[in-house]
């Protein structure tokens, strides 16, 4: 495949400020020019856009969120259900005209943490 050599004028901030994202996001400036190309063609126009948060990621928030939702669950004696138990419970709360036998189809087997034994 024969190559061809691309030459543009940028201002030079623009320039620099450009390679340090690229740099981040582990590529060249040549590489995210091709990519820029490529994607081009194959979208028929103005291709993707590829960013960068301008905070750093903190996974705390999410983190605090799961260990609160545990302790509720603790607290309120369901951190113990199945997942066929939880699938029914929602099947029920989306059409409380269920029977039991209806929502035997969730729960497979006995209910109990030695399975009926």
């Amino acid at each position: 495949m024969a190559t061809s050599l691309l030459q543009i004028r940028v201002d030079d901030n623009l320039k620099d400020e450009a390679a340090v994202i690229f740099e981040n996001l582990g590529i060249d400036t040549s590489t995210a020019i091709r990519m820029f190309l490529k994607r081009t063609v194959l979208e028929n126009g103005i291709p993707f856009r590829m960013t960068l948060p301008r905070e750093p990621y903190r996974a705390e928030r999410g983190y605090q969120a799961m260990m609160d939702l545990s302790a509720q669950a603790e607290n309120s004696g369901t951190s113990g259900l199945s997942l066929e138990v939880i699938d029914a419970e929602i099947a029920y709360i989306q059409d409380d005209t269920l029977t039991t036998k209806d929502l035997m189809k969730y729960i497979k087997g006995p209910d109990f943490p030695t399975g009926g034994v």
